[in-house]
């Protein structure tokens, strides 16, 4: 297995919690790695290809250790958690010009967990396929919604507190909808 993409796409992690998206350039990144332009550019075609990659491998990652799908409350804090962690990587990739492409990323992310989740929770429900991407599409713009809203306030809330509390406030309301929806159908 080749190291070299994770070596290359730490480093620019590391950069991007440093400073902003457009002042990364590749010079940047093989001087961190201590490899080759040459190396890179056999890696990657260039940094918006890279940042593809990097938010890729990123978000498979932690979908796969972290999201078990029992409560969402578990898998929603430890996504926070995650964004935390790399805050001003994040800010720095929202404010940048591959601003779509993040966003794109979230959109996919979001609708992966909130799909897994939905199947899981209703599992034996006579929900119709239009109802189940009712909530689908619902909760995913929430929860897209809530990484936007802490990236555009400057991530100046506590998101896993936030999570937290929404998901304790919310707890069971799915389940419920999804209930009444049976019950009107």
């Amino acid at each position: 297995m080749n190291r070299t993409p994770k070596v290359i796409s730490d480093a620019f992690w590391a950069l991007l919690e440093e400073k902003p998206y457009n002042k990364i350039t590749v010079q940047n990144i093989v001087d961190r790695c201590q490899i080759n332009r040459n190396t890179f550019y056999y890696h990657f075609q260039d940094i918006p290809t890279l940042t593809e990659y990097t938010i890729k491998e990123w978000t498979e990652l932690i979908i796969k250790n972290n999201c078990e799908f029992g409560a969402p409350i578990h898998c929603i804090t430890l996504l926070a958690q995650e964004f935390v962690k790399r805050k001003s990587a994040f800010i720095h990739l929202y404010r940048s010009s591959h601003r779509e492409a993040f966003m794109r990323r979230l959109n996919e992310v979001s609708l992966y967990i909130v799909q897994s989740y939905i199947d899981y929770s209703t599992k034996g429900m006579n929900i119709s396929s239009e109802d189940k991407a009712l909530f689908i599409r619902y909760y995913k713009c929430t929860f897209a919604g809530v990484i936007l809203d802490w990236l555009d306030s400057e991530a100046s809330y506590d998101l896993t507190e936030f999570c937290k509390k929404i998901c304790i406030s919310f707890e069971g309301s799915g389940k419920r909808a999804f209930l009444k929806q049976i019950q009107r159908t």
